[in-house]
């Protein structure tokens, strides 16, 4: 991509989108298309095809998704396989349409299977049943996966598509009902902390391992890929190594500084036993992750105190 492209960045107020734009400019890029929802509803085609048309985007990033912990994936199955198979048929669709010269689609581990071999490797895909709590915001991510390979196979359109692991970061969300498990963590310490708790209740039995990614990592490798991958098959976006979930809870209760006791829940679910993908091929290409766990959370527990002084 030359400084002077025009590029789009669908979901440019979410949290990789965010963190894409905060990377193309560190980069030199200032051409940005990054409309808010206001602007252009993804999900409205022809609004859509209005907005491409007159600014003529060269290059997008697809970060746009109805995204949720497993709560809001348990309770609102629909809404996560409508909106999301919405936004990015529209969205494939439409930059092809447009003459869009690369396309980047952002997918999710949680596209494979519940009990894949670990660390989950790109050809696991479609190999076994999905985790049930987010089958459906999977479905339409394999879905998205399955357009982007066969518009490249049919019509010659230069789409890519990478699968993040979990993600975090500044502008997460932090909504104890619907956010993902790191944010809610910090929400739940950082709250204890101020109302001087006894103690913290985590959902499940704190076994469960994860691997979580930086989001201003993810956007560096996002914009690595779309300079120098052009492959069909996917690749997996993350940092190769994961943790228990009951170690990440204790490695926030320090960086917050709460000083009360860890309770599990086990009632609660602990979804897939472990999410770990093998992140060879990416690292083949050069890319590597910048920021270790514990940094990473630092600073988004800073960006975080910075939000709660600003509102």
């Amino acid at each position: 991509m030359d400084r002077s492209a025009k590029i789009l960045v669908a979901g440019a107020r979410g949290l990789v989108g965010g963190a894409i734009v905060r990377q193309l400019r560190a980069q030199g890029f200032e051409n940005l298309l990054t409309p808010f929802r206001a602007e252009l509803d993804l999900t409205d085609r022809a609004a859509l095809d209005a907005y491409l048309a007159q600014h003529k985007p060269q290059f997008v990033f697809d970060a746009a998704a109805k995204v949720g912990g497993i709560q809001a994936n348990n309770q609102f199955p629909g809404d996560f396989i409508r909106d999301n198979l919405l936004i990015q048929t529209n969205l494939i669709d439409a930059s092809y349409r447009a003459g869009v010269e690369k396309f980047v689609f952002l997918g999710s581990s949680c596209i494979y299977p519940k009990f894949a071999p670990q660390p989950m490797k790109e050809e696991h895909l479609l190999t076994g049943i999905l985790e049930p709590t987010n089958s459906a915001y999977a479905v339409a991510k394999i879905a998205g996966i399955e357009m982007v390979k066969s518009y490249r196979r049919q019509f010659g359109f230069k789409g890519i598509s990478l699968m993040p692991t979990n993600l975090y970061g500044p502008g997460d969300n932090y909504d104890l009902n619907n956010s993902h498990v790191l944010p809610a963590l910090i929400r739940k310490f950082h709250e204890a902390k101020q109302s001087h708790a006894r103690e913290v209740v985590i959902w499940g039995t704190g076994t469960p391992r994860r691997e979580f990614l930086h989001c201003d990592d993810l956007a560096d490798a996002t914009i690595f890929l779309m300079q120098t991958y052009d492959s069909d098959e996917i690749i997996n976006v993350g940092v190769g190594e994961d943790i228990a979930i009951g170690a990440v809870a204790q490695m926030i209760k320090e960086i917050v500084g709460f000083d009360g006791a860890l309770v599990q829940d086990t009632s609660k679910p602990d979804g897939t036993p472990r999410k770990l993908l093998d992140v060879s091929r990416l690292t083949a290409l050069g890319w590597r992750p910048k920021l270790s766990l514990r940094e990473g959370i630092t600073q988004t527990y800073a960006a975080y105190q910075a939000t709660l002084a600003a509102a």
